[in-house]
């Protein structure tokens, strides 16, 4: 863990001409007291073909450093135009901004640099000699390119120490932007490194599969829960039905036998008739015994 983060960098004096100084206002913060100074330098590249034209152009010591939030000035002269081929003067370059501990540098900062003439003449029909004091140079300062590299502070074991220098760190830089005052109050931010960010990544598309999969679970469930309601109604409406069979058949069953206990006790058509015929058959019978009384 790095015990000094860079949490901004606000270009000042930009743009301006290629002989004036360069201007920085440096933000930072330390989250531990430290036992050496921190060196910051600011180096001009003067040539993509060759380090041998490249020129440093100021380096302070920084210290002591309190814990916390620390910002400084830093000023640097312009590079020497003696030094910086013809050709390649009036043109694109970089400035490297860097800071060391104890001659280990853990954090750098690169800034593209445009360097033309100040008037549309010159730039369409450019002079043989170039003419240095009509030249004007613009920082990109919203899209610096950061470096950083893991170093051994005061409270890490020796065995663990980096190299002063590590070129192939080149290969693993962080694509950080540091903004300006006027978009951040001259604080930029800093972003986690590649692992950070993939592991994050990674925690995002498992965050994401186990929400898939508890969905899934519970619309499952619910197509379960339906299925069980389709069979429980199911169920209902078949024991109704057996129900109301069981009814209509009772019903015919006290008709059958209401219909017998009425003929039971209703006599039949002919009985009545026998009866009546018998009781007329016995009415002349007496009228003639008393007939017969009589004579």
């Amino acid at each position: 863990m790095s015990i000094v983060s860079l949490l901004g960098i606000n270009v000042l004096n930009n743009p301006a001409r290629f002989t004036d100084p360069y201007e920085f206002e440096i933000t930072f913060e330390c989250l531990e007291p430290l036992k050496e100074d921190l060196e910051w330098k600011l180096t001009y590249v003067g040539s993509s073909r060759s380090l041998e034209h490249d020129q440093e152009l100021d380096s302070i010591l920084v210290g002591p450093v309190p814990v916390g939030v620390n910002k400084f000035l830093f000023t640097a002269d312009p590079p020497s135009a003696d030094l910086i081929p013809s050709n390649e003067l009036v043109s694109v370059t970089v400035i490297l901004l860097s800071c060391s501990y104890a001659n280990r540098e853990f954090v750098r900062v690169g800034y593209y640099v445009n360097n033309e003439y100040d008037s549309e003449e010159l730039r369409e029909n450019p002079p043989n000699k170039v003419q240095v004091e009509h030249v004007v140079r613009n920082i990109l300062a919203e899209k610096p390119r950061v470096t950083r590299f893991n170093i051994v502070w005061d409270n890490e074991n020796a065995e663990d120490e980096f190299p002063p220098e590590q070129p192939e760190a080149d290969l693993v830089d962080d694509d950080v932007l540091i903004g300006d005052e006027d978009d951040n109050d001259g604080e930029g931010q800093e972003d986690g490194d590649e692992d950070d960010e993939e592991e994050e990544d990674e925690e995002d598309d498992e965050e994401e599969a186990e929400e898939e999969a508890e969905e899934a679970e519970e619309e499952e469930a619910e197509e379960e829960e339906a299925e069980e309601e389709e069979e429980v109604n199911t169920d209902v409406d078949d024991e109704k039905v057996v129900k109301k069979q069981k009814v209509e058949k009772t019903e015919d069953q006290t008709e059958e036998v209401n219909v017998s206990a009425i003929n039971a006790d209703t006599p039949k058509m002919d009985d009545v008739n026998d009866d009546a015929d018998d009781t007329n058959n016995t009415k002349p019978t007496e009228e003639v015994t008393a007939d017969q009384e009589e004579a």
